[in-house]
């Protein structure tokens, strides 16, 4: 990414595999592979090398990365940098980004074996390569300045973008030294700094794509406007698999601007010179759909389906002990049922995709969480082999899953092939929150045994609902079970003698599902937090101190535990109405302890005051950035709560704007105190984890404040009115 809008504009006139390759020949320079463990990288000259991400120094010192994540708001553009800068001894401000162009084998994240940013993994995935590839860049930088000065590379060191032989101070800038450095060969193996050498791996960093944003040049999908552009919108089949049946354009084709009416199976798109006159144009029309075999489809129907298949077994996650033998000998059981509905993304930017078919090749400009996934699909769409397709990354207005999914430039790519020219497809807000692909409707059925003491001695839990992973990573569901579904259900931070886990896998109707921020968390970790607070209360037992006396075997989820519970002040009086709801977790590979301050309202109406987090992360990159992640994800989280729900009827979707989708608004935005804890374990995952753990530390303090246990979300207010 670059500040400089002609220069943006200029990356995106030509391949990022031709611009590297032809910037290496043309000015030659240092260009180095990252030992990513997907695919191989080889290296002979700077003409020749193909890693499978790359630095590269040209002779005018510029540190250049091209990336192969995505950013989304979450500041990836700026920790992982870091991770680069730290080792190659150069300041922030001198590394340059370029978005990675589609290729699975050069750039699939090592965590996911894709091509993609998801799953809170961009900086785990980073950690060691990123570190190694800047590493690798200054070992051979201070070689080629030592044969240069005819000195060892022992007296040599590199600082602030330069190597300096420290005998005679004599230096030189690694623009100076990058062709030279650039034949030697790479070391086989590099040492990486000790965290107690870090310069910059630690500290509060200013964002590198703060003046972009604040000024205009950085450039979204939405932002794309390539030379006698059009602008189209779109109306879809209000049921999924509905068909078009008819459309009388005649009023639209007669508004001004307005240029063509694109007919698809399911979809009609109104093109035209603006946005306005495509927005009127599609208003203008006379539509008729056929319904097709899920017109009758309700949420209910859905639902019950799902708690049907909850009563049937399943693969089996988790196994441990023999849980029913301890369930039908413990002193106290305690059966729960739990509800979480289909979640829309609602990203600010809305879905857009900007497409120019040529009948023999495809240009695309879009801003996607797996532009690999955009360029496969949008080929197939196209009738075009893949290298036929060119996709330019761009700055992403808020992902959350939704733009891992590759359906929006499908249809973009469907409707191009009828437009002459670039056109660019812009969903409306209805279409984006009426078609999108939902968070998973979940049921679990989960039961306990108790002791005498009230401590568990067997878990039992059973849930049912969509696997996101079996259709967009096939691969990795295997048995009837994948990762995803069941991070947060599994492996738990408590000490449970006997426990028990399956899943039934159960895919909805006439409704699409997907990756929603914070995923299988997002749907786990608020059952089992939900449960284990209800065995508190069965127990008589403090919720904190319940919690604490199960995880003397885990330090890290005691700390944040303890943590987050003295910030907050647990314990204290509240006042009437008041409460105070507390969960913890460990999900994408970071502890994270959370305590909500709610007050419920005569009307049954909850606002959160102040919410609590200590978090374990592992050595932090960047701790502005993990603050602002926590910030956000409990936002998200706290929205989901209080209002978040997609419901079916008559096979619709009945949302459609914020008006019926609400989102959180800022003068109801709670207070958020975020404490990291100092740790010398790799770095886990942010993105996702904050918004998991909210949602049932929320539900447990309205419990606190009420006595009423929530078991299904969002908040329903006529259930708590007094």
């Amino acid at each position: 990414m670059t500040s400089d809008r002609k220069a943006s504009d200029a990356t995106v006139a030509l391949s990022r595999r031709s611009f590297l390759v032809k910037t290496a020949l043309a000015g030659g320079g240092l260009v180095l592979g990252l030992s990513l463990p997907i695919g191989e990288s080889r290296s002979s000259s700077a003409e020749t090398f193909e890693p499978n991400a790359f630095i590269r120094i040209g002779r005018d010192g510029q540190v250049v990365l091209t990336m192969p994540y995505v950013e989304m708001g979450q500041g990836t553009y700026t920790s992982i940098p870091m991770l680069i800068a730290e080792e190659l001894e150069v300041g922030l401000e001198q590394v340059r980004l370029e978005h990675a162009p589609p290729n699975e084998k050069l750039y699939a994240n090592p965590l996911l074996g894709v091509q993609a940013t998801g799953n809170s993994n961009a900086i785990r995935g980073a950690w060691k390569p990123l570190r190694e590839a800047g590493a690798t860049a200054r070992i051979m930088l201070i070689e080629a300045a030592s044969r240069r000065w005819g000195v060892g590379a022992g007296h040599c060191r590199a600082e602030a973008g330069e190597v300096v032989h420290t005998p005679s101070g004599r230096r030189l800038n690694y623009g100076e030294l990058a062709v030279e450095a650039a034949m030697i060969p790479p070391p086989a193996k590099v040492v990486l700094k000790n965290a107690d050498e870090f310069k910059l791996i630690g500290t509060p960093a200013r964002r590198l794509d703060v003046s972009g944003k604040v000024n205009g040049s950085a450039l979204y999908g939405i932002d794309a406007r390539p030379p006698g552009l059009k602008f189209a919108t779109l109306a879809q089949s209000p049921v999924f698999g509905g068909r078009l049946k008819k459309v009388d354009d005649s009023a639209a084709m007669a508004i001004k601007g307005v240029r063509q009416i694109v007919r698809l199976d399911d979809a009609v798109a109104v093109v035209a010179d603006h946005m306005g006159a495509a927005k009127k144009g599609l208003a203008a029309l006379r539509i008729e759909w056929e319904d097709g075999r899920h017109a009758g489809l309700s949420t209910r129907d859905i639902a019950r389906e799902l708690e049907d298949a909850t009563l049937k077994a399943g693969p089996v996650a988790q196994d441990i002990g023999d849980a029913a033998k301890a369930l039908a000998g413990a002193a106290t059981r305690v059966q729960a049922s739990y509800h979480l509905p289909f979640l829309a993304h609602a990203t600010m930017e809305p879905m857009n995709c900007t497409v120019h078919f040529r009948g023999h090749e495809c240009e695309i400009w879009v801003g996607t969480q797996a532009i690999a996934r955009v360029q496969a699909m949008a080929a197939k769409a196209a009738g075009l082999p893949p290298d036929k397709v060119t996709v330019h990354n761009h700055l992403i207005g808020g992902g959350f899953g939704r733009r891992l999914e590759a359906d929006g430039a499908v249809r973009a790519v469907e409707i191009a092939r009828q437009v002459d020219g670039p056109v660019k497809v812009v969903w409306t807000r209805e279409e984006d929150i009426q078609h999108d692909m939902y968070r998973p409707y979940w049921v679990d059925r989960i039961e306990a045994g108790l002791d005498e003491s009230g401590r568990p001695v067997a878990w039992s839990n059973r849930f049912a609902g969509s696997s996101v992973i079996a259709r967009w990573l096939p691969p990795a569901f295997r048995n009837g079970l994948d990762p995803d579904t069941t991070e947060g259900a599994i492996d738990l931070v408590y000490s449970l003698p006997n426990f028990h886990v399956e899943y039934v896998r159960v895919e909805p109707p006439g409704i699409p599902t997907a990756f929603w921020r914070s995923v299988g968390p997002s749907h786990n970790v608020f059952v089992t937090e939900s449960f284990i607070d209800e065995l508190a209360a069965a127990a008589k037992q403090d919720a904190v101190a319940y919690r604490r006396a199960l995880l003397d075997h885990n330090p890290r989820a005691k700390a944040v535990l303890e943590l987050a519970a003295e910030k907050a002040g647990w314990g204290t009086p509240l006042p009437q109405g008041r409460g105070r709801g507390v969960a913890l977790q460990n999900v994408f590979g970071s502890h994270l302890a959370q305590v909500a301050e709610v007050e419920v309202a005569k009307d049954g109406s909850v606002r959160v005051h102040r919410v609590v987090c200590a978090m374990d992360c592992g050595i932090v990159v960047n701790p502005d950035t993990v603050q602002a992640q926590i910030q956000s994800g409990v936002m998200f989280g706290v929205t989901a709560a209080l209002y978040g729900e997609i419901t079916l009827k008559s096979g619709r979707v009945e949302q459609a704007n914020f008006d019926t989708y609400q989102m959180l608004r800022i003068d109801q935005a709670p207070s958020i105190e975020v404490y990291l804890v100092k740790s010398a374990e790799p770095p886990g995952g942010m993105g996702e984890a904050g918004t998991s753990g909210i949602v049932p530390a929320v539900a447990n303090a309205v419990f606190a404040a009420t006595g009423r246990r929530l078991r299904k979300m969002p908040i329903d207010p006529d259930t708590l009115k007094t």
